[in-house]
């Protein structure tokens, strides 16, 4: 992955105003780029069309058009429309044509995502012990540092409060079995992360196994809040790439939310990211645990009320299996710029995706499986998406979208809402989604009276809505088919509509998001008749093309 790759890239751009509209700025990751633009004329009543090609090829095709969203008091929403292209194809160029609707404004670049092939410079071979590896000299864009553990252990014993500490760009650290991190004596001093990032750029860490990390706070009798399997406040760091690894039984637990300890959900956590550059990519993990070892957040981190947070912008989290939290499954929180969830199997969690707030946008949450909400029954809450706003609601101005996601029954251990439930919601478009909840009597679109720009239809639900929504959406309960459910020895899942569901063919083609489909429409939820298995984890690498 060449440094090219890795900056903010506009490598070509052609324009047919003679004012020549500001040029777009395109930032990529593997599958997905990032889309900024600011022509002169834009306004809450056009939308900025977008088609786009593989280099050399004929056919156009259709990307979801970008909204007008300019955020005052900031200048880290870089443009006054944002948007992504997704599902597209690692290491490959693609010509990106823009128009702003109703004018012959247009802005042609060409863009290239990440390949999924590391330039290599040199393999260092670290062996196992019980000392910390301290990673300090970088690579080049031309050639990464590999530290390669082999499948070697670095147990610290609890005497250090990481295992790899990294302060380095263009790295690459594989391999290892990391334990023991977070020194076991009070007074708790500093942060915990069994691989700590202190800085750096286009770090890649792959293939690792992390467990029994973390401190006991002598103060609530649970584990540290946010130490973390993998841990950074380096506001520089950006380009992380977290694959293939599994983070799993953290020493210690977090307690939940229950009225007897009065606080919020404090404990460890798998990666924890605050306030750091973005354009990270989280993809193929497995992040699990046991109910004596609960997370806070499985992902998480923060500044949730800013236009920073977690995980940083133009950033991508996909293809993971994510449990065991008190909290929130995936947490993505704070500006969200261009920040896309998708393909994750989630199961454990009280809440599903954590998103309050969203600052700047979008934000992208599409072919998601929420399955057993992890709750206490004598306590509110427990979405598939949590919504709301953080500190206030002057934080909640940017633009989210939700596609296709499944929320599916595991024995019965539902969600009480669907989106949001009784919390605040502000510019949402949700389409396609299965939002399968606890209750009727529920809400699986939440009804607030703060609630603003609400666009939701094509949905299958079974609680509340909004009144005036879901003018094609369909009330029901969904039924599968024959063995549906995931297959924690494979890593599999089977979400598919049964053909006698209301919601086959209910749902309506979104482009560049909807997958294949057979019939005049596509189904809504995640999981289309017809596909294969839907993979998760260390299955989906396995099964992603090259």
């Amino acid at each position: 992955m060449g440094s090219m790759l890795w900056l903010l890239i506009c490598l070509s751009s052609q324009l047919t105003e003679a004012d020549s509209p500001p040029v777009p700025i395109a930032i990529p990751t593997f599958h997905c780029i990032g889309l900024y633009w600011s022509p002169p004329g834009g306004s809450a009543e056009k939308v900025v069309e977008i088609r786009y090609r593989l280099k050399g090829k004929k056919q156009w095709e259709p990307g979801l058009p970008m909204r007008y969203n300019p955020i005052e008091g900031t200048d880290l929403d870089l443009a006054d429309y944002r948007g992504s292209l997704v599902n597209l194809k690692p290491g490959n160029e693609y010509e990106i044509e823009l128009t702003l609707s109703g004018t012959n404004t247009k802005a042609v670049l060409t863009a290239q995502t990440w390949s999924e092939h590391f330039p290599i410079a040199r393999i260092i071979r670290v062996p196992g012990g019980n000392q910390p590896l301290e990673i300090r000299e970088s690579g080049s864009p031309e050639g990464y540092l590999v530290f390669d553990g082999q499948g070697a252990t670095i147990d610290v014993g609890h005497r250090s409060n990481y295992c790899v500490r990294i302060d380095a760009s263009y790295v690459i650290v594989r391999n290892f079995q990391l334990k023991g991190a977070g020194t076991a004596d009070p007074p708790l001093r500093g942060v915990c992360g069994a691989i700590l990032i202190e800085g750096g750029q286009n770090i890649v860490i792959e293939d690792c196994d992390i467990s029994d990390w973390g401190r006991l706070d002598p103060q609530t009798g649970f584990g540290r809040d946010c130490d973390s399997g993998i841990y950074s406040r380096a506001s520089s760091v950006a380009r992380l790439v977290v694959q293939r690894c599994r983070i799993h039984h953290p020493t210690w637990t977090t307690n939940p939310w229950d009225d007897r300890f009065q606080r919020h959900t404090t404990g460890p956590q798998c990666i924890s990211l605050f306030n750091t550059a973005g354009n990270h990519v989280i993809r193929y993990n497995e992040f699990f645990s046991d109910l004596e070892h609960m997370y806070n957040d499985t992902l998480g981190g923060g500044s949730n009320g800013s236009y920073r947070g977690a995980p940083g912008p133009d950033s991508d989290v996909y293809g993971n299996i994510v449990s065991h939290c008190w909290d929130d499954a995936i947490e993505v929180e704070g500006g969200n710029r261009n920040v896309r969830v998708w393909g994750n199997y989630i199961t454990q969690a009280f809440m599903g995706i954590g998103n309050a707030a969203t600052s700047i946008g979008p934000l992208y949450v599409w072919r998601n499986i929420f399955g057993r909400c992890q709750r206490n029954l004598d306590i509110p809450g427990a979405h598939f998406v949590k919504m709301g706003y953080a500190d206030s609601e002057d934080w909640m101005t940017g633009h989210m979208y939700f596609f296709h996601n499944t929320v599916f029954d595991e024995g019965g251990w539902l969600p009480q809402g669907g989106l949001g439930g009784g919390r605040i919601l502000k510019h949402v478009i949700s389409r396609n989604n299965v939002l399968h909840i606890r209750s009727e009597r529920g809400q699986s679109i939440g009804i607030h009276p703060h609630s603003i720009d609400i666009d939701a239809d094509y949905d299958l639900y079974n609680g509340r809505i909004p009144p005036g929504q879901e003018k094609h959406g369909v009330r029901g309960i969904p039924k599968y088919v024959a063995g549906a459910g995931f297959d924690k020895t494979t890593g599999t899942g089977v979400f598919q509509l049964a053909e006698d569901n209301p919601g086959v063919e209910a749902g309506i083609f979104i482009p560049n998001f909807t997958p294949s489909f057979r019939g005049r429409a596509p189904d809504v939820g995640a999981h289309q008749r017809g596909e294969p298995p839907m993979r998760f984890g260390l299955a989906a690498a396995e099964g992603s093309p090259q």
